[in-house]
């Protein structure tokens, strides 16, 4: 079972050493810009205040109130029974917040389409340390072994499946490539049920005659059978199961206690349950689902699979999280070279856009980042309700694990409670204003309109220009902020035209008078040649469709020159005072 479903830096020069290596040799890939490379710090976490964290305390409790309001109907079921919460920048976890429940139906009546609950005295509320079943968040630890292994110089990203796994290679698939099953592009479907299979021969056996559903590299299929047959590859070039890697790889060396395939009993009162799992709905009649995988056929491999089976809590997802924004390194410990992270940041898929996945982690994707993506932040959700997401650029990180499918499934649509959550965090990390100690923010809000108007001025002598900063960070085209004006009064507006610049890079035109998408979470100086008119009133129109946002838009320090003198300053009180703004506010962030 699965879960997954612009602008892009531009880059220059040749691999690293130890890139060319990893990628042996077969693909050359540009070092990142300065501002998107990886922090190399030896952060480790504890709590602490969002100051400490360098976060703003009143988004961080927004995320809380709107995660709570998923507990309840959203639309006609709560999308989860609970969750654990957890935000954090730099080596603060400035959230950590257990909400609802992590056991609290014993079945599911579908004539009904209702939940039959435990007595109260047997709900389990959740817990700081409840123990989740990621499902297919479980990708990213097999991709992370994978590029370990490739670093050993035992795997080659390049190389064929076939060349390490021999009978892989039948059905059409010689040509599929390691990078192909990272990054989803192999040409296999969704997912067959393998756990129909009786043996698990008999399993292996379909998946070497499974055959692509389009050809090697030419189209994005997310698929879990990608990280099955990379399970395959991983435990024939070690001779060691992929729960023994895991241990021995990660989490010992991390110190991840809690993080593990196969769950002894033991922790069974401290780990969330999921389904009432029954046909048609699941394809095994196994009842609640509590302490085991929820994945069929992790379930039929023993629990112990590529594409799901690790459980885990929030603290430790937060330390892999901090590890890879370290740069692979936790205290003492080293998983990777930054340059492994760097990779596994990278988006191999720039030919086809929307789908962009670097090995292992999903890059860029607002349908459940929020506010939190931009070309280099990286994540993963899983289906029973969990979800991960990194920031590098913001060195901030955000964990959400929900029982999404308790007591079923279908109660569950959409990711309208990660989305929430990562727009929240977005929200909390400051945008200092570029000068003084306030700049015109246009707010979050989708399916909304922002303006932020200068008064009429007369520009009739000609050569007059505006002067602003400029703050964007919007989803890719379907949020648009636009400059226009008008010398009607208003009956019509017409874009114009500007040139954005910032420090170290060229000075970039929009012809349109427009910009959208992510602008690197830095200020940029706009200039626009006004035209001459007798009454001339400039404004900023901001636009957002009805599905996701990015971070927004800020406008500081708004001038307009002339000729024969300075028209409009926003310094001047008297000036400022006389912008008029709909839907934009000053924030001192």
């Amino acid at each position: 079972m699965t879960e997954g479903t612009a602008d892009r830096a531009t880059t220059t020069g040749g691999p690293t050493r130890r890139r060319a290596l990893i990628l042996g040799g077969a693909l050359a890939l540009a070092p990142l810009p300065a501002e998107a490379a990886p922090v190399t710090g030896r952060h480790t976490l504890r709590h602490g205040s969002a100051a400490r964290a360098g976060l703003l305390p009143a988004p961080l409790r927004q995320l809380v109130t709107d995660a709570e309001a998923f507990l309840r109907p959203s639309p006609k079921r709560p999308w989860y029974a609970g969750a654990v919460l957890l935000a954090g920048r730099g080596g603060t976890v400035a959230l950590h917040r257990p909400i609802g429940m992590a056991v609290r139906y014993r079945a599911y009546d579908e004539k009904t389409d209702t939940g039959i609950e435990f007595p109260p005295g047997e709900q389990i509320p959740m817990a700081e340390d409840t123990v989740f079943d990621l499902a297919s968040v479980s990708k990213l630890f097999t991709s992370l072994l994978a590029v370990q292994q490739m670093e050993r110089g035992k795997l080659e990203l390049e190389a064929k499946v076939a060349a390490y796994l021999p009978d892989f290679g039948r059905a059409g698939k010689q040509d599929i490539t390691i990078r192909q099953l990272l990054t989803h592009t192999s040409g296999f479907r969704a997912w067959i049920p393998l756990y129909s299979a009786p043996t698990y021969e008999e399993k292996l056996q379909r998946i070497w005659d499974e055959a692509p559903v389009s050809a090697p590299g030419t189209a994005y299929l997310y698929s879990d059978l990608n990280l099955i047959s990379l399970q395959l590859v991983l435990e024939r070039i070690t001779g060691r199961p992929l729960d023994t890697l895991l241990r021995e790889e990660i989490t010992a060396p991390l110190g991840l206690r809690r993080t593990r395939y196969n769950p002894p009993a033991s922790w069974r009162p401290k780990i969330a349950a999921t389904e009432d799992a029954r046909k048609p709905w699941s394809g095994l009649d196994r009842g609640l689902v509590w302490g085991e995988v929820h994945d069929e056929n992790a379930f039929g491999l023993g629990g112990v699979a590529g594409h799901a089976g690790v459980f885990s809590d929030a603290w430790d997802l937060a330390v892999l999280a901090r590890t890879l924004l370290n740069g692979g390194v936790y205290g003492p410990a080293r998983i990777l070279e930054p340059e492994s992270v760097e990779l596994m940041f990278t988006d191999f898929n720039t030919a086809f856009p929307g789908d962009e996945h670097g090995l292992g982690f999903e890059l860029h994707q607002h349908w459940y980042m929020g506010a939190m993506a931009t070309p280099r932040s990286a994540g993963h959700t899983g289906f029973t309700g969990t979800s991960l997401v990194l920031d590098p650029s913001t060195d901030s990180f955000l964990v959400v694990l929900g029982n999404s499918v308790h007591p079923v499934r279908s109660w569950r649509s959409g990711s309208a409670p990660r989305v929430a959550a990562a727009n929240n965090l977005a929200r909390a990390v400051p945008v200092r204003p570029a000068r003084g100690r306030t700049a015109w923010f246009s707010g979050m809000a989708v399916s909304a309109t922002a303006t932020l108007a200068l008064p009429a001025l007369d520009t009739s002598s000609g050569g007059a220009r505006l002067r602003c900063a400029l703050w964007w960070d919007t989803e890719p085209k379907a949020d648009v902020l636009v400059l226009e004006a008008t010398t009607d009064g208003g009956t019509s507006w017409r874009p114009v035209p500007f040139t954005t610049s910032r420090r170290g890079e060229d000075p970039r035109q929009h012809p349109s008078g427009s910009v959208s998408g992510w602008s690197g979470r830095v200020w940029h100086r706009l200039t626009a040649e006004l035209p001459a008119a007798r009454a001339l009133a400039v404004r900023w129109r901001y636009a957002t469709d009805r599905l996701y946002v990015g971070r927004g838009v800020y406008v500081d320090g708004l001038r307009v020159e002339a000729a024969d003198g300075v028209l409009f300053d926003e310094a001047r009180p008297a000036d400022a005072s006389r912008v008029e703004a709909a839907g934009w506010a000053p924030s001192a962030d």
